[in-house]
């Protein structure tokens, strides 16, 4: 697919060597290239998106940390970007970055209502069920293929395992499932799908809060509606659409990451042979490691100012660079990797649109218990094609595997 062209306005990062997130080089090895940009640039580091866009990619942790943790100077709503006059109307990453009226671009008392009604709706999913929804459910998965004695993990397990549980927590319908991951998978990978999947998401999401308005349950999208916030509609229609892909998708490559570092690399080796108290340490250093979510857009600079270095203009586009920001030297041991137990990752985000502490419990349940599950059940479980096979995800925003095949004793 040819990009759409823009053309960035003179004095951009863009004339400053900056470099494209997106290609072949980009997808296969984002670490190698994160440490080209720092050794290069420091932590704030010129990039270009598809279409020759220009932006800032946050890679130091103390910056991200800085970025995250003022809003006064590095606000959400992305209505501030200074190029939106110059962005084609079909650009393929616009739908990650439009102003619309969700949760993800308010800011200050507007936010605060919003986030509100969103942490205690999820506040209200009891840690116990969830884990016996995720136990049904992956067991309900790995009975379609375990008598195979071959899988890929990632269309038959873990893309399908993480929304069928929050499917049932939020109020969804499960049978929709597929026609949920095919619309979050489009409209991520940026490509000329991405506006339409887009707005399906959005009629889906919107016949889920008209049903639950009219017939409510004990799940997120009726306690959203019972609010005091007073949520309408539609802003429960936009935020459940935020919930449900912020909830899958670092779930989904969550899941299939940690997989592939277990099959691979034998420092995860110990919890295939059923060392289930090493599965959450695996997990936590798979967000250190690779995490999903590599980069997330972003911040928008209200004024100009300083930062790591560079001259940001007011309404330059910061993006959130948490894979570069855990690789941070500053936040490393001596050997490169994080020390044992360390949980002060970015993967979360931080300051206030950071990830709500519910909906990390949440997820934390569901990874913990897909791989439980599937160790359980398949023991030997070995990778299927020779790792330098495995294809990544065209998607400058999310690292996760387009398959993971693997082998095993076929089994009841």
């Amino acid at each position: 697919m040819t990009e759409p062209a823009a053309t960035p306005p003179p004095g951009c990062p863009a004339h400053a060597g900056a470099t494209p997130l997106y290609g072949p080089r980009f997808q296969t090895d984002p670490a190698q290239l994160y440490r080209e940009l720092r050794a290069a640039h420091g932590p704030v580091a010129p990039i270009e998106l598809a279409g020759g866009v220009p932006a800032w990619l946050v890679i130091g942790y103390r910056e991200l940390q800085l970025v995250t943790g003022q809003p006064q100077l590095f606000g959400r709503d992305s209505s501030r970007w200074r190029l939106w006059e110059s962005i084609p109307a079909d650009w393929p990453l616009k739908p990650m970055m439009a102003p619309v009226p969700s949760m993800l671009y308010t800011e200050g008392e507007e936010h605060v209502r919003r986030s509100r009604a969103v942490t205690d709706a999820l506040a209200g999913i009891d840690a116990y069920e969830l884990r016996k929804h995720g136990e049904e459910i992956a067991d309900r998965l790995i009975d379609g293929f375990a008598g195979r004695g071959e899988a890929d993990l990632v269309a038959e397990y873990a893309h399908l395992m993480p929304l069928l549980v929050l499917c049932r927590v939020f109020g969804l319908d499960e049978e929709r499932a597929p026609e949920l991951v095919d619309a979050v998978l489009t409209m991520l990978d940026g490509g000329a799908g991405a506006p339409a999947a887009a707005q399906r998401l959005l009629e889906l999401m919107l016949e889920v809060v008209r049903t639950k308005a009219e017939f409510p349950g004990e799940d997120v999208a009726s306690r959203m509606l019972a609010h005091p916030a007073g949520l309408d509609h539609e802003e429960v229609m936009r935020d459940l659409r935020v919930l449900l892909i912020s909830g899958h998708q670092p779930s989904s490559y969550w899941i299939s990451n940690a997989l592939r570092l277990m099959l691979t690399d034998e420092r995860f080796s110990a919890s295939l042979a059923g060392g289930r108290r090493s599965i959450g340490q695996a997990l936590n250093e798979v967000l250190w490691e690779d995490t999903p979510v590599q980069i997330f857009a972003g911040r928008w600079a209200t004024q100009d100012t300083q930062l790591g270095g560079q001259r940001i203009a007011a309404g330059d586009m910061l993006l959130l660079g948490y894979a570069g920001a855990n690789g941070d030297p500053l936040v490393r041991q001596a050997d490169g990797r994080p020390a044992e137990g360390n949980r002060a990752h970015m993967s979360y985000s931080y300051g206030d649109h950071g990830c709500p502490y519910p909906a990390q419990e949440a997820a934390e349940v569901i990874a913990t218990t897909a791989i439980e599950v599937l160790l359980d059940r398949l023991p030997d479980l070995r990778l299927a094609v020779a790792e330098h096979a495995l294809v990544w995800r065209p998607s400058a925003w999310v690292r996760g595997l387009v398959a993971l095949p693997v082998a095993f004793t076929p089994g009841q």
